[in-house]
């Protein structure tokens, strides 16, 4: 009888697989001299032609070598290519690895062709034993492993050349950075899952799972950039003794370190080593090789520390969207160490020489890095390295505990507890700022309704008429059985222009951060278009999970009220970004822009003579006064609106009209008379800007039209 086509199935997949794999190392050796990938520039190295030797005698040592009747390539070069198994066999010692120079680089090449051959004929025959299935996945993201191994160790060799040598003409698996979000997630804590469930394939070491206990804690958004490494180094960060732990001053001292790793300084500033030759260092890229212990100082030197590996994988784990470069650009540091998790075990057989051995005087890092391939890269990964490495394609990321909160063992929602976070880090801050977001509590998102009937205020006035005028054609844009999400909600008062004139629609959707606001406002469309569904979410448009799948027909997206304008110009490719990721392929967006005008009519739109806008910027430190504790003296602040020309955006302050202390959770922020709180800018823009901000974001403008004076205007996007 044949053999059942699962069978045959799993065997073509698994070669596939192999093959695949197989296929990207010798890739990165080519164009690289036989030279280049014989020379071993430090004992933590090995050499290229190394790599592509150990890579492959793990394969026949591991899994062909199980046939009883196996006759090796050549038996000696089990000692050539062994890394540490003992198990195994002899090895060479790693620091003499450059030293084998025979075989030749061509005879290396030749044996990963032969065991390639032997491998894809023992997958063809199928491999079905669970030790054996076992140690081919295994051999698989060993291989992975050794891919990233590679590009860290050429890296290291092509350094120490004064030639500085490209390596390649782009770094392989490099992305751009994302754009930055500025502030930090704060999390409650309590009883938490750490480590791999055993679902897919996961290193010994990542398992089991198991629970933990975390007390509240905040991880910043973002990674450490090269500029803030700079900062450091300007304030001393490398000739400080109290800013790092002992054995790190002195691994510092010793080694002379004054920079990253690969970092030159000459008269025109600092230059990084990369596989691209020396490159000037980039103020906005995340910092790379540094230490455990360079991380730990700079930790301790922005008033922070390193995280936990359990508050890095929870916060991975159940925000993730939150967070910028999570995975795929540096790994990121810990402050915990190596160790195995409450019942762990070495996997049985050889194998178990692949992690546990190592479990002492090493730190975990957490992520990945752009080296990581794609596939290789797991929310559990646990990566480690000792404190004083360096090579490694590794960074930070900060942590810090939570503030002190009133009521102590009281459950605290999570949006308090970021606007607890936000509101510390804004008035920690040279210039105190706040993210407008923080204005729409229900009294702010009502508030801002009576600003919208203001005289004054134009733009909701003149963007309701043109929506009018435009209705007819929106509806025709949206398609039929169309979704339309409106981000930013709030009261939905606009979008019934749209609703009246779509009656093909099949979905909408609000999203708004003050649930009071978008309760009230998804109570009355139900009621006044009982065929429509209506499926609200909460939450920060900035910060969205994927939607949810709603309707068939095409999504739109419906951002009016010159709202983008209060957004920073990352912030705003970010948010557009990741709406055009969100709401799919060939969907539509429709967005609202306030357009530049003489500075005369801006202030007043933003300093009515009621005082309406002066009452909804002062809301903001009522709310904190009632929902945080906080003791701000609301007599004693006043509103501002200016024109900032050279930005182009209309800016709300509030003004300390005397030298003050105000205290949340028993921490001081001192305003001096005139200091002031910002709270919000609205930039203003012409249709050069509007194009160039959504080309950056993937969007196409298809559409453009202007109010009358003075002037909004409605774009009309395709994705």
């Amino acid at each position: 009888m044949n053999a059942p086509a699962p069978v045959q199935d799993q065997s073509a997949r698994d070669v596939a697989r192999y093959q695949a794999s197989r296929r990207v190392m010798p890739a990165l050796a080519e164009g690289l001299s036989a030279e280049d990938l014989q020379a071993q520039s430090m004992p933590d190295c090995s050499p290229g032609k190394w790599h592509l030797a150990h890579t492959t005698w793990f394969y026949e040592a591991l899994i062909l070598c199980r046939d009883p009747d196996y006759r090796p390539f050549d038996p000696v070069w089990f000692t050539l290519f062994n890394s540490y198994y003992d198990g195994v066999g002899e090895r060479i010692a790693r620091d003499r690895r450059s030293l084998i120079t025979r075989p030749s680089l061509d005879d290396v090449m030749a044996y990963r062709r032969e065991i390639d051959r032997r491998m894809v004929e023992r997958l063809r025959a199928g491999l079905t034993d669970g030790e054996g299935r076992y140690l081919f996945v295994l051999g698989l993201n060993h291989e992975q492993q050794h891919q990233e191994l590679f590009l860290m160790d050429l890296l290291n060799l092509m350094s120490c050349s004064p030639l500085d040598p490209v390596a390649y003409d782009r770094e392989p698996g490099w992305r751009s950075d994302p754009a930055a979000r500025g502030g930090w997630e704060a999390f409650d804590g309590g009883l938490v899952t750490l480590g791999h469930d055993g679902a897919g394939f996961a290193f010994d070491n990542e398992g089991p799972s198991h629970s933990v206990h975390l007390q509240p804690f905040q991880l910043a958004r973002d990674l450490v950039t090269n500029g803030q490494w700079l900062e450091f180094m300007a304030d001393g960060g490398y000739r400080r003794p109290e800013l790092w732990l002992s054995d790190g001053w002195a691994t510092a001292r010793s080694e002379g370190w004054q920079a990253p790793l690969y970092w030159q300084s000459d008269d025109a500033g600092w230059t990084v080593m990369t596989l691209t030759g020396r490159q000037p260092v980039d103020p906005e890229t995340p910092v790379c090789h540094i230490s455990l212990y360079e991380a730990d100082a700079f930790a301790r030197w922005s008033g922070a520390r390193l995280p936990t590996e359990a508050e890095w994988e929870h916060a991975a784990r159940t925000r993730p969207e939150a967070f910028t470069a999570l995975d795929g650009q540096v790994w990121q540091h810990t402050a915990s160490a190596y160790a195995p998790y409450p019942g762990f075990r070495t996997t049985p057989g050889v194998a178990a020489e692949y992690n546990g051995k190592f479990m002492a005087n090493q730190g975990v890092l957490r992520g990945s890095c752009f080296a990581t391939p794609p596939d290789h890269r797991r929310l559990t990964y646990r990566n480690f390295y000792y404190p004083h490495q360096r090579w490694a394609f590794a960074g930070l990321r900060l942590a810090r505990d939570a503030d002190p909160q009133p009521g102590a063992g009281m459950p605290v929602d999570d949006e308090t507890a970021q606007f607890r976070a936000d509101l510390v880090e804004g008035l920690s801050q040279p210039q105190k700022s706040l993210s407008p977001k923080w204005l729409y509590d229900a009294e702010g998102s009502r508030l801002f309704e009576d600003i919208t009937r203001l005289p004054e205020y134009y733009p909701t006035r003149q963007e309701t008429a043109l929506l009018r005028d435009m209705a007819p054609d929106i509806a025709r844009f949206m398609g039929e059985n169309a979704v339309l999400v409106e981000f930013g909600s709030g009261a939905s008062e606009k979008t019934r222009i749209v609703l009246d004139h779509a009656t093909d629609l099949a979905t909408y959707m609000p999203i708004d951060i003050s649930t009071d606001a978008l309760d009230a406002a998804t109570d009355r469309i139900r009621e006044a278009y009982p065929d429509l569904e209506v499926s609200p979410v909460a939450g920060d448009f900035l910060d969205l999970p994927p939607l949810p799948e709603l309707g068939k027909g095409p999504r739109t997206g419906f951002f009016p009220g010159s709202t983008i304008g209060n957004l920073t110009n990352a912030l705003a490719i970010h948010f557009l970004t990741s709406a055009h990721e969100r709401l799919g392929p060939g969907s539509h967006f429709i967005l609202g822009v306030d357009l530049v005008k003489p500075a005369d009519l801006l202030v007043a739109a933003y300093d009515d003579a009621q005082g309406v806008t002066a009452a909804f910027n002062l809301n903001l430190l009522e709310r904190a006064n009632r929902e945080l504790g906080a003791d701000f003296d609301l007599d004693s602040f006043q509103h501002r609106a200016v024109w900032n020309a050279n930005r182009s955006r209309m800016e709300m302050h509030l003004v300390s009209t005397r030298d003050q202390l105000v205290t949340l959770d028993n921490t001081r922020f001192r305003f001096v008379e005139g200091e002031t709180l910002h709270t919000e800018s609205s930039r203003k823009f012409t249709r050069e800007t509007i194009v160039e901000l959504v080309e950056k974001a993937g969007w196409r403008l298809v559409e453009w039209r202007e109010s009358s004076a003075p002037g909004v205007a409605l774009a009309l996007l395709q994705g």
